[in-house]
Formats: C-alpha cells, structure tokens, sequence
C-alpha cells in the first residue's frame, strides 16, 4: 500500500481504538468528574517523566538520523513538562522533594522493550502522543469546570502544541519509512497493542481515582 494511503487507513484505525479513552473523560465531565486536580497533576509528573525515558533510551540505537533528532526532542520536551506540571504542583501546596514515579508501569515497560525504528516511532512519537493530547483536552476541561485556569494555560500554550507537534513528526516519519507491506504490519501491531495497554491502564487508573479525565503525557 502507498505509504500515505497507509497512514490515512492508520489514522483512521487509531481514532476508532481512542475514542473509548476520549470518550470515557467526557463522560466523567458530564458526569460532574469528581476528583482531586492535584493528585492528577501528580499522574502527569509521572507520565512526563516517564515517556521521557524511553525516548531518550532509543536515541543511541536509532540509525536513522531523522528519527534519531525527533526522540531527542520528544525527551526534551516532556522533560520540559515535568518541571512546568511540577512548577505548577508546588504552586498548589504539593512537596516535590518526595516524589517518586512508579517503579512499573505496563506502558512504559512495553516501550522500552521495542527496538526497531518503526516499532519506537508508531508506539512513541505516532501513538502515545496522540493518546495524550486527546485526554489532555479532557483534563483541561475538568481543570476549566474547577476554575483552575492557570493549569488549563499551561496545557494550552505549551505541553497541548508539543504534544501535537510529536505526534504530526511520528506520522511524518511513518509516511517516510513505513514502505512495505511487512513495515506496515508492524506498525499495525504496535499501534493496537499501545492502544490496548493505554486503555486497560487509564480504566484501572479511573477506577481508582473516581474519574477518567486524567491527564497524559
């Protein structure tokens, strides 16, 4: 298949596989969305430094330039976000000093076991991106309701355009490397197992924190 038809027909697979995720953070909008912004700024402190990680990890084994650029930025960036959502964090009364971001995380483990290109850049830059700024939106609403509008600033004028940014450079790097059929099988694959973990794990995190508009990274 023609490499950009491939990723319209992935685009297309992603936002069917996204929706529940979306879907369910409406909900719990419409639904009144109890919960505590604080602790789910601390959700985001893990996230940002988590996905930070990986990418930083790929670097070094990533051959291809390009790619290798794209997850020096990714890295940088939610480094960036960490310490704007910690900023913020410790604004609203919260000690940073004992912070500690899980130590397992089914997503996270995951990522960090993909080693071809393809496989990083579907399931990094392409997938987990979009998967953030769609429940980010949902988070900034919850923050909106609450009056919390200095959290919904720093979503919108920074972490939402990197977060976009990511994703539109993963896609652009799919289009350029995802060229035979065996390619574009993997990044099917990866695309869906993401998707699949990233929703097992938001529904256990809602379930426990009482709302599903929780922030990503």
């Amino acid at each position: 298949m023609d490499t950009t038809a491939f990723v319209q027909e992935l685009d297309a697979f992603k936002a069917v596989h996204l929706s529940p995720i979306v879907g369910a953070g409406q909900t719990s909008l419409l639904g009144g969305a109890p919960g505590d912004a604080k602790k789910m700024l601390r959700v985001a402190l893990a996230n940002e430094i988590s996905v930070s990680e990986p990418a930083a990890a790929w670097m070094p084994s990533t051959p291809e330039v390009d790619v290798k650029i794209a997850l020096a930025r990714q890295s940088g960036d939610e480094a960036g976000h960490f310490q704007l959502v910690a900023d913020r964090l410790v604004a609203l009364g919260f000690e940073l000093a004992g912070f500690r971001p899980p130590a397992a995380n089914p997503l996270f483990d995951y990522l960090r076991g993909l080693s071809s290109t393809l496989e990083r850049v579907a399931a990094g830059l392409y997938t987990l991106e979009s998967i953030a700024y769609a429940v980010n939106e949902n988070f900034m609403a919850f923050c909106d309701q609450r009056g919390d509008a200095e959290t919904v600033r720093i979503y919108r004028e920074h972490i939402q355009p990197d977060e976009l940014r990511h994703h539109n450079l993963g896609r652009q790097l799919l289009v350029k490397y995802a060229t035979e059929p065996e390619s574009q099988q993997l990044a099917r694959e990866v695309v869906g197992r993401v998707l699949e973990i990233a929703t097992a794990a938001r529904a256990q995190a809602a379930a426990r924190m009482g709302t599903a508009c929780l922030p990503g990274c």
